[in-house]
């Protein structure tokens, strides 16, 4: 048994058992790697590389690599497609895959890249670091995936919670954060006014027993990006997030924290 894995389908659902019919806790996006704990064929117990998220998915749905495939992988520069869909193709095979908004370009060089034993090439645009802040940057991505459905455990376009919409925007721009609020929230600074806040810093939300239940992005002019039914921006003060659709505030405020540091 090789001892780690590449997700190379677009998008890969890691469920908390060994079942179709067990829950998606968690997706994989193209390009992602993870260690293979464990083995309950067809199944395999993973921990990702980059959050150490764990959870099954099918033997199937993955490209497995061995250590010095995996080394080399670890010390590429990643890159991300910059449009919400974009392709690939598998040159060997001549296949195109669809990719989606947030996966992973490991290597790319003059438009191509290999995993292994597989070739790839990309011919779309790649997010490109630019002089503009990383706040806005952070922003103008989150701003891509409105009206994205809510999906617990996604972390797609096509589907997406608030925890994973935060860990995919912020790992578009090379920052690595968990992937569950609760340990999100445990990241960064704690900002303690959120007239002190800006726009990039994230909100932490809980349920009435103090549990951080939701995250989002703040923007500027007290408003924030989440993801509550769909991807959605809304009202935003101390008491927490209002929804002038329904009317009502729906989350509750717990705390405010900083990652970014322009």
């Amino acid at each position: 048994m090789a001892n780690y894995g590449f997700c190379h389908l677009s998008q890969v659902a890691v469920r908390s058992n060994t079942s179709h019919h067990s829950e998606m806790v968690n997706q994989l996006l193209f390009g992602e790697t993870f260690e293979i704990l464990d083995s309950l064929n067809p199944w395999m117990l993973i921990r990702g590389t980059q959050d150490k998220y764990e959870g099954f998915i099918e033997e199937k749905q993955f490209l497995p690599i061995d250590n010095e495939e995996w080394n080399k992988l670890s010390g590429e520069i990643v890159y991300h497609p910059a449009e919400i869909v974009d392709f690939l193709t598998d040159v060997e095979n001549q296949q195109q895959l669809l990719i989606v908004l947030g996966s992973n370009l490991p290597g790319l060089i003059n438009g191509g890249f290999s995993v292994a034993d597989r070739k790839y090439l990309f011919q779309g645009n790649i997010y490109i670091t630019t002089k503009r802040s990383l706040r806005y940057q952070v922003l103008e991505t989150a701003k891509k995936y409105l009206g994205a459905p809510y999906l617990w455990g996604g972390r797609s376009p096509f589907g997406i919670d608030s925890s994973g919409l935060v860990q995919v925007v912020f790992k578009i721009h090379a920052i690595n954060l968990p992937r569950d609020a609760a340990y999100q929230a445990q990241v960064g600074e704690t900002i303690h006014l959120i007239d002190e806040a800006l726009p990039g810093d994230l909100a932490f939300f809980d349920d009435s027993e103090g549990k951080i239940v939701h995250v989002g992005i703040l923007m500027e002019n007290s408003r924030i990006i989440h993801a509550s039914g769909e991807v959605r921006i809304d009202k935003m003060d101390h008491h927490g997030i209002f929804n002038t659709r329904l009317g009502k505030y729906t989350h509750q405020l717990r705390l405010i924290k900083r990652i970014l540091t322009d």
